[in-house]
């Protein structure tokens, strides 16, 4: 088998993987490791969450601790020796965090340049000397026009998402950025396809680089379960989305609009099922705060728009739903891939309306994933099966959570008959970054990462979810919720829990 030591990764490197329950290399880096750490330039192809950023982090830092940049007297301010650039925020937040604790075992520093927020610590850091700059492409630019920090210096160059940049709009300043770099240095660009323009800049700035290719994002993953679910219409749609919703693992709704995901957040909400919402008109603090919110566990819904579908790392996000289904196929596998990350499961469930379906077809043949559509309604056992159990309310007179845009609740349910009570572990942040002045005039959306997983525990929080039929006759459910039932909300105080019916016949949840 296979280690990180035998692929020439340094002792001191591998006990600092294996602090943090890292032993076995995925396969991109046992592809790649042994040409990036001789030094070669190296095009890797895989899609997110395949291993990428250890693949290229491991031989950054070994190679510019061996060039001495480890040593304090010799870092010179302003005058960075890595560079890694990315699309947006979140992903260069993501591989700070996961560069940091190898490059603290060789002395070296690294800091994070992007905009949205202030320079003035960035420009404090560079200032102070640092080794590595992971940085997006338009702050880089605004700093190096201002003078703030010269490229002169850099000995390694990464290029993570290519891709991701190519479909912003920053290759324009991707091309000047790597040209204010020395053509000697070692170049490593990682992206799941080149199209757009990245082969352009694979021919021109990477020298002979070697090629390896690891689960395209062409290809579906094989962990990944595929459903579609069609529906007979806009109400039976709702009461679908809102029954895989009340399931109690961490789950993505993706939206076609900023509008729609702020919508049906706050629908989710006051229907007892706390959800966060993520789109370009929220602020930055809004976005950490919500997405801080889904990865430490105390919200389990996030409702997102096709921001979120690169660059966000959430650990055990086990279900993603394509609540509108995406205009074409790349943003279908980019949202899927949020779920079956890093070796693990996940399932996948597209909500089709009548006059989609010609469109679904279309879009499954060109993802290449079979999925034989299904005929749902609440009750339904395929759908039954994906929500498994729903969190009940045994706490009548907590009040209510209120969630405002932009703001994540205060935590979640709790459990008031017994000694359950629902936590969550885990931390996580995110930013998005817009391209600055001088990238091309690329879009300001962006996308969200991070963090660790969230869990409840204490047995009295649970209760199994019954099937819910349509009409008056339909039978309530229990829902996670501090919310007491509202009027006219079709739901009932039994034994201690809040029941609200998701079902149709013009009964609708308390708002």
């Amino acid at each position: 088998m296979l280690t990180f030591a035998s692929l020439g990764v340094p002792e001191i490197l591998v006990r600092s993987l294996a602090e943090r329950g890292i032993t076995e290399p995925f396969p991109i880096q046992t592809a790649t490791l042994a040409d990036t750490l001789a030094g070669r330039d190296v095009l890797g192809r895989g899609r997110t969450g395949s291993g990428k950023t250890l693949a290229f982090a491991i031989p950054m830092v070994v190679r510019l601790a061996g060039s001495g940049t480890s040593d304090p007297a010799r870092r010179r301010a302003r005058r960075p020796r890595g560079l890694v650039l990315a699309p947006t925020r979140e992903l260069a937040t993501q591989i700070a965090a996961t560069l940091e604790p190898l490059a603290e075992a060789f002395g070296l520093r690294v800091t994070t340049i992007f905009g949205g927020v202030s320079q003035h610590r960035q420009v404090m850091a560079l200032d102070a000397g640092v080794d590595i700059v992971v940085a997006c492409p338009g702050r880089l630019e605004d700093l190096l026009g201002q003078k703030v920090l010269t490229l002169d210096g850099i000995e390694i160059t990464v290029l993570d998402e290519a891709d991701h940049m190519a479909d912003l709009g920053f290759l324009p300043g991707v091309r000047r950025l790597l040209s204010a770099t020395p053509a000697r240095g070692q170049r490593l660009l990682f992206s799941a396809t080149l199209d757009n323009g990245v082969d352009q800049i694979v021919q021109r700035f990477l020298d002979r680089p070697t090629t390896h290719s690891v689960d395209s994002a062409e290809s579906p993953v094989a962990a990944m379960t595929h459903h579609v679910f069609t529906v007979d219409g806009v109400e039976t749609k709702r009461a679908v989305v809102q029954h895989l919703a009340s399931g109690v693992g961490r789950r993505l709704l993706f939206t076609r609009t900023k509008h729609q995901a702020k919508k049906l957040a706050k629908q989710l909400t006051a229907a007892g099922i706390p959800a966060v919402e993520l789109h370009g008109n929220l602020s930055q603090n809004a976005r950490e705060r919500n997405l801080e919110a889904f990865t430490c566990g105390s919200v389990r819904v996030l409702v997102a728009t096709d921001i979120a579908a690169r660059g966000i790392h959430v650990d055990d996000i086990e279900l993603v739903v394509h609540v509108d289904p995406p205009a074409e196929h790349k943003a279908y596998l980019h949202r899927s891939g949020r779920t079956a990350r890093a070796g693990s499961g996940g399932d996948v469930v597209t909500v089709v309306l009548p006059e989609e379906t010609g469109d679904m077809r279309t879009l499954a043949r060109l993802a290449k994933i079979r999925a034989t559509p299904q005929a749902v309604r609440v009750g339904t056992p395929a759908l039954a099966q994906l929500v498994g159990e729903v969190a009940a309310v045994v706490m009548p007179t907590a009040p209510p959570v209120s969630v405002r845009t932009g703001q994540a609740p205060s935590g979640a349910a709790r459990s008031g008959s017994g000694s359950g009570r629902g936590r969550s572990t885990g931390r996580g942040a995110g930013r998005t970054d817009g391209p600055g002045r001088g990238a091309g005039g690329a879009p300001k959306d962006a996308a969200p990462t991070a963090g660790g997983r969230g869990r409840r525990t204490g047995s009295t929080t649970t209760a199994k979810a019954a099937p819910v039929g349509r009409g008056a006759g339909s039978q309530g459910r229990s829902a996670n919720s501090q919310f007491p039932t509202q009027p006219g909300s079709g739901g009932a105080r039994r034994g201690g829990a809040v029941e609200m019916s998701v079902g149709g016949g013009g009964r609708r949840r308390g708002r």
